[in-house]
């Protein structure tokens, strides 16, 4: 096993209520399940208010982003990995056909129609208030710095040393 730096502070039980100078003793898991599970309701909840799921917002963003219109199968294969399960994202492409903001080409590749983009561009006004909410009394260089050990966490428990 690899050499430890830093120093090495106990693991204490989570607590919601602990002060800021044990905040060092307190397990990242347990706080960045807690912030993911109330950000992503914050956005689930204000989404719902507009009938649409983070999912399907999802797929407007990835259809609209790329160089290239992707095919359905590039669009599951691609944001599976954040749905909920593993059928989610097909089923939020057959919603967003049904509902006429996609529409397919004759090489089957998905694309927005202009009532798509024009659900997409709202939401991401919406999702840039909500980002605003959350974000408050946090600077860039905070959020950043945040990120930046997160990431480093990531790379430390699947062994990446290049990050």
């Amino acid at each position: 096993m690899e050499q430890l730096t830093g120093t090495t502070t106990d693991q204490a039980p989570a607590d919601p209520a602990v002060t800021d100078d044990l905040l060092a003793t307190q397990p990242v898991g347990y706080w960045s399940g807690l912030a993911h599970a109330a950000v992503t309701r914050h956005l689930r909840d204000a989404m719902a208010k507009v009938d649409v799921t983070q999912p399907q917002y999802w797929v407007l963003n990835h259809v609209n982003g790329g160089l290239a219109a992707p095919s359905r199968e590039e669009v599951v294969a691609q944001l599976s990995p954040l749905a909920d399960g593993q059928n989610e994202i097909a089923r939020v492409v057959d919603q967003l056909l049904h509902r006429g903001w996609l529409h397919t080409d004759a090489g089957q590749r998905l694309h927005l129609t202009d009532a798509g983009n024009a659900a997409r561009v709202r939401l991401r006004e919406l999702v840039t208030e909500l980002r605003t909410v959350v974000h408050k009394g946090i600077s860039d260089e905070e959020y950043a710095a945040a990120l930046k050990v997160l990431r480093r966490m990531i790379a430390n428990v699947e062994g990446d040393e290049q990050s």
